[in-house]
């Protein structure tokens, strides 16, 4: 299947690695060119050299923190001057598992849970909102917000918060964009395997999956790659959960 790709100009936070590496490596692959973008400078410059690299196409790294307004204002910026436009917002740019670990009420810090809110939450509103003026000028654009399977778990109070965050800004902007040809999805990934994945966790964390094993970063890229494609028009404002399946869990 052709997912009509190239030439699309994309932009990847959290892009440096992990599951926002393997997304930009197979859009590129698919033939757009991608900014991506991460607040570490060489980590970020030697992804998008590598994945120029390996695909052929433009891969350009802009360091941004998406905490902060005007840093994700010259993101945009930068991306349109350097790319001539911009078609594709993938926000990834978290924390991986967010930075509050509490399991309890009375292990909640208030800065940490703001801290989370604000990276993931309000740092997608952030990009989402300076990114959407050029793609309603062009009549057609794709936003994918990176979630979590903690939406639908109890047991960490701040992973669920974040993820159903994302859920919520999302279907908020796909009523409002989509009337524009502007689609807006969320993606949650489960336990996922990275560079950073610790081999001897993975048979633990593959027992909640209904595929017996955990998905690679590549096939979480697949799917967002399909729902950045024109050919996605069909998924609207709805959530794709990319774990294998949770186990003894029903969603309808």
């Amino acid at each position: 299947m052709d997912l009509e790709l190239k030439g699309k100009r994309a932009i990847v936070t959290g892009g440096s690695r992990g599951i926002g590496k393997a997304i930009a490596r197979q859009l590129a692959e698919e033939g757009a060119d991608v900014v991506i973008s991460a607040r570490g400078r060489d980590r970020l410059e030697a992804t998008a050299a590598e994945l120029s690299a390996a695909t052929g196409r433009r891969v350009i790294a802009v360091v941004a923190d998406t905490q902060d307004k005007d840093a994700v204002d010259a993101l945009i910026a930068s991306t349109v001057a350097q790319l001539g436009g911009v078609d594709i917002l993938v926000n990834n740019a978290a924390i991986p598992g967010g930075i509050s670990n509490a399991a309890r009420l009375d292990q909640v810090v208030d800065s940490e849970v703001l801290q989370d809110i604000d990276v993931k939450v309000v740092g997608y509103l952030r990009t989402a909102r300076a990114v959407a003026p050029h793609l309603i000028a062009k009549g057609w654009g794709r936003i994918i917000n990176i979630g979590g399977l903690a939406v639908h778990r109890t047991g960490r109070t701040v992973a669920t918060l974040r993820n159903v965050g994302v859920a919520a800004i999302t279907k908020n902007l796909a009523d409002e964009l989509g009337p524009q040809g502007i689609n807006v999805v969320a993606v949650h990934p489960g336990a996922t395997r990275t560079e950073r994945t610790n081999p001897a966790s993975e048979a633990t964390l593959a027992a909640s999956s209904s595929i017996g094993r955990i998905v690679d970063s590549s096939e979480v890229a697949w799917i967002v790659a399909f729902l950045a494609s024109p050919k996605s028009v069909a998924i609207n404002g709805d959530a794709i959960a990319t774990g294998g399946g949770s186990r003894g869990s029903i969603h309808y």
